[in-house]
């Protein structure tokens, strides 16, 4: 169900295997015995990945729970209010199908618990995020309005993204490079994020045909950090920063963000990831600007900037 895919780092996944939803939070081993962990101190790693997430501009990620107390499930984004109500973008294949408004609450900053009384999912989503990364959004109206998740975020609609630094941000599981994800290596319900850079570019394959990919996805690899491990993406064998990463269970949903000349854009939302969220993974995003007709068209209010 659920995937659910400064000083910081975090969440990247890999490729060459079949794609699933995103399966830990990952950073590097390096960045994570710098920040204080080490065996038996698992969870003290990660001060850089949670300060990272703490910055303002990433206010309007907000945490999910199938049950109102466990809130690593899954994420999302918060796009505005109108008339009474919250709307927040997330990734369609954390639901269950059939599909019903009851398998979620979010959290407002706050820490208020909101129900969810409508659901939005683009018409090509066929539930499966192997070949339909591309399509992986849903929109959620709130029973509320939130208040305190910052400055409504801008969403890109440009098609620059490749070769870009994009940091990502979710309320996912963690883990290091060397093992993966582990129970460990997790404490609190904070967000943390992560960085990588984009390594694979898709075109939107619009209407998508059946059984074969639909592009629309970044790609983002985590090498290791003495460059042994080849890109199968092409890109970099090293890491680009001390903050490069995966992303974690729980992470899908949440979303992904490039700094421009036009400030902090969203250009994608955490969808999934290959292999066991270790080292030479990779982790996909379904990109946001070829979908800014239809996430107009749920909630006209949605800002938008191409730098």
């Amino acid at each position: 169900m659920l995937a659910d895919k400064v000083s910081v780092l975090l969440l990247a996944i890999g490729l060459v295997v079949p794609a699933m939803p995103a399966e830990a939070v990952v950073i590097l081993d390096s960045t994570w015995a710098r920040d204080g962990g080490e065996p038996g101190n698992e969870a003290a790693g990660f001060d850089s990945a949670l300060h990272l997430a703490a910055a303002p501009q990433f206010r309007a990620v907000l945490a999910m729970s199938s049950d109102g107390e466990a809130w690593g499930e899954a994420s999302g984004t918060w796009l505005g209010n109108k008339d009474g109500h919250a709307y927040i973008l997330s990734a369609a294949h954390i639901f269950d199908v059939p599909l019903t408004t009851d398998q979620y609450v979010v959290r407002a900053p706050d820490g208020e618990t909101l129900g969810i009384d409508r659901v939005w999912v683009l018409p090509e989503w066929d539930g499966d995020p192997n070949i339909r990364a591309g399509y992986d959004l849903t929109i959620l109206r709130l029973e509320d309005e939130i208040d305190g998740a910052g400055p409504q975020p801008v969403l890109y609609t440009g098609a620059n993204e490749a070769g870009k630094l994009i940091t990502f941000v979710g309320y996912g599981s963690r883990g290091i490079g060397s093992s993966g994800e582990g129970d460990d290596y997790y404490e609190g319900s904070d967000k943390a994020a992560a960085q990588g850079i984009v390594d694979s570019w898709e075109e939107l394959v619009r209407p998508p045909v059946d059984g074969e990919e639909a592009g629309n996805e970044l790609g983002v690899f985590l090498p290791k950090e003495d460059g042994s491990i080849e890109n199968s993406l092409g890109g970099l064998s090293r890491p680009a920063t001390p903050l490069v990463g995966l992303l974690g269970s729980g992470d899908s949903g949440g979303s992904a963000w490039m700094k421009t000349k036009a400030g902090w854009l969203l250009v994608g939302v955490n969808s999934n990831g290959t292999g066991e969220a270790t080292y030479g993974e990779t982790s996909w995003f379904c990109r946001v600007s070829p979908h800014r007709k239809w996430i107009a068209s749920i909630f006209p209010g949605t800002r938008f900037a191409t730098p």
